[in-house]
C-alpha cells in the first residue's frame, strides 16, 4: 500500500507513468515503491511541488505551522498557488479546489473569486491547449516568463547569472530535475513561497531582498502581460492574482523601509 505521500505526490502529475517520466525512471521501478526513497525525496518535491515534508514526514518532520505568522503563511500561499499554476496546467483536482474560492471586497479577494470562477467554467483539456499557446507554443509561446527576457530581451543571459550567485549565497540549490532556469517565473515564485514560509534556512530579509532584486524588476509586468495576452481565458485571472500580490508585496515592503 503507498503512503499519503508518494500518493499525493503521484496525483499531482496525472499518474505513475507521468511521475516515472519527469524523475527519469521507469515506471516499474516507481510501481514497487510504497513510499518515496529518501534519495529520491529532493527530485519527487522539485516535480511535484508536494513539500519533503509531506512526501518524508519522518525524515523530514511535519511543518511547524507555529513558526510562520498569519500574514507570512498566506504569503507563501500565494506564491506557492502561482508557481505551481505557472510550472504545468492544473489538474481536475486543483481545478475543483480553485472553484471553492472566494474572497473579500479588496482587490486581491476579487481576483480570487475570479479564478474560482474561471476554475469552475474550465476543463483541463481546455486549459492545457491555453497553456501551450501562452506558454509552449509551436517555436515559442506567446509569453516568455523570463527575466532575462524581460529585462535584457534574450535568455539566459546576465540576469540569470546573478540570481544564480545570491541563490548559492542562500544555499539555495536547483533541483537535478527541474527542467526550467531559476528567473523562470514559477521557480521564482517557488523559491520566495520558501523563504517566506521558513522552508530555506536563510536569513531575516532574505525574501524581501530576493524580491527587490530579482523580482521587482520584471514579474509585474510579465503578469499584466498575462492578463492580457490573446490566448489567455483562465490565466487572464492568474495574471490578475499575481499582478496583485507582486503590487501588495511592493507596497509592504516600501511601508517598512
Amino acid at each position: 500500500m503507498r503512503d499519503p505521500g508518494l500518493d499525493q505526490a503521484i496525483r499531482a502529475v496525472g499518474g505513475v507513468g507521468a511521475l516515472a517520466r519527469k524523475i527519469g525512471i521507469a515506471q516499474p521501478s516507481l510501481s514497487n515503491w510504497s513510499r518515496v526513497p529518501a534519495e529520491r525525496v529532493l527530485s519527487v518535491e522539485g516535480v511535484t511541488g508536494i513539500d519533503r515534508a509531506v512526501l518524508r514526514p519522518d525524515l523530514y518532520g511535519a511543518p511547524d505551522a507555529g513558526a510562520v505568522d498569519e500574514v507570512d503563511a498566506a504569503r507563501a500561499q500565494e506564491y506557492a498557488l502561482l508557481s505551481r499554476l505557472l510550472r504545468r496546467v492544473p489538474d481536475a483536482d486543483l481545478l475543483a479546489r480553485l472553484a471553492t474560492l472566494r474572497g473579500d471586497i479588496s482587490p486581491l479577494g476579487i481576483a480570487h473569486a475570479a479564478l474560482g470562477e474561471a476554475a469552475a467554467a474550465a476543463n483541463v483539456e481546455r486549459i492545457e491547449h491555453e497553456f501551450f499557446d501562452l506558454f509552449i507554443g509551436i517555436g515559442r509561446g506567446e509569453l516568455l516568463p523570463y527575466g532575462s527576457y524581460y529585462l535584457t530581451g534574450f535568455l539566459n543571459e546576465r540576469p540569470l547569472a546573478r540570481l544564480r550567485d545570491d541563490l548559492a549565497r542562500l544555499g539555495i540549490e536547483r533541483v537535478e530535475s527541474e527542467a526550467e532556469p531559476e528567473d523562470h517565473a514559477a521557480v521564482l515564485c517557488e523559491i520566495m513561497a520558501g523563504l517566506v514560509g521558513g522552508r530555506f534556512d536563510a536569513p531575516a530579509g532574505a525574501d524581501r531582498e530576493l524580491f527587490e532584486k530579482h523580482l521587482s524588476p520584471w514579474i509585474g509586468r510579465f503578469f499584466a502581460d498575462l492578463e492580457h495576452a490573446h490566448a489567455a481565458d483562465f490565466y487572464r485571472r492568474v495574471g490578475t492574482v499575481g499582478r496583485l500580490v507582486v503590487e501588495i508585496e511592493s507596497e509592504a515592503f516600501a511601508l517598512a523601509s
